[in-house]
């Protein structure tokens, strides 16, 4: 899935602007261009396994209640802000949405760990056969 292609259900979003963050002072303009977006994560229609992924993925911006905390602040505008909220956001769905290939155990053969031995064995013989240098 590709962060294009999910579908954000406005019911399960709600929208609030920051004041400005950061060192303050007298000329400092105090226009509210952060973004915080909070998305009911029950309302998404997710599932299960796609739940606990994207809870795996976004980590501690996740509230106890279930919801996702996204804030923005990286451009000057709010609708800047907004769209990279939401954009964000599908990311997260759409990497949630993929699922890793599953590792296949592997263990070697009996021939390979006889052969793995037999060759230590040897390199150890050689080892052993060099003798220990003495200085006189």
């Amino acid at each position: 899935m590709r962060p294009e292609d999910v579908i954000l259900p406005e019911d399960a979003l709600s929208e609030s602007f920051l004041a400005a963050t950061g060192p303050g002072g007298q000329n400092v303009n105090k226009v509210a261009t952060a973004v915080q977006l909070r998305v009911d994560l029950f309302k998404l229609g997710l599932h299960p396994n796609v739940y606990q992924r994207l809870r795996n993925i976004a980590g501690s911006k996740v509230t106890s209640g279930g919801e996702l905390l996204i804030t923005a602040r990286r451009f000057r505008t709010q609708d800047a802000n907004r769209t990279d909220a939401r954009r964000r956001l599908a990311e997260m769905i759409a990497a949630a949405h993929m699922v890793q290939a599953k590792r296949k155990p592997t263990k070697p053969s009996r021939a390979a760990k006889a052969q793995r031995v037999d060759r230590k064995k040897q390199r150890s013989a050689v080892k052993q056969g060099r003798g220990k240098v003495s200085f006189d």
